[in-house]
């Protein structure tokens, strides 16, 4: 099995999280592979920028998530392992990169945000990172 260390960004702007869909039709957070020594935060924050379009800073961890599949190009099983960030936007700007197969993004309510999540443990990290999010940040206190 292939193994591959990956990192990700679950990004906030006001209310609102960050998703992308993909090629298949999944919603997902933007990530990436960690490659050539690069830091797991220096590539969270490039795939955001990367795959959204997205200028945005890291203000905790937000967990981290496994998942296996098989790679039909390799011809084996892949297995991510990926570090999740949770990230600050201060504009709500975003440009999906269509020439990566994103097929739609866009900023969404939290509560359409889970409902448009394809995988239940990326719920389960929204749920978590959006409620460490409002404690950091301390929104809807009109800070």
């Amino acid at each position: 099995m292939l193994v591959r260390n990956c990192a990700g960004g679950i990004v906030f702007c006001g209310k609102k999280v960050f998703l992308l869909r993909n090629e298949k039709g999944e919603w997902v957070f933007p990530k990436g592979v960690i490659r050539n020594g690069n830091l797991p935060t220096e590539v969270a924050l490039q795939r955001v920028k990367h795959e959204a379009g997205i200028t945005a800073e890291i203000i905790s961890t937000a967990g981290r998530t496994n998942y296996e599949f098989f790679s039909v190009t390799r011809q084996k099983p892949v297995c991510n392992k990926i570090i999740w960030y949770i990230m600050k936007s201060n504009d709500c700007n975003y440009e999906v990169n269509k020439e990566l197969g994103f097929t739609d993004g866009g900023y969404f309510d939290i509560d359409k945000a889970m409902e448009l999540v394809t995988y239940s443990q990326d719920k389960a990290l929204l749920n978590l990172s959006y409620k460490q999010f409002k404690e950091l940040v301390s929104i809807g206190s009109g800070n």
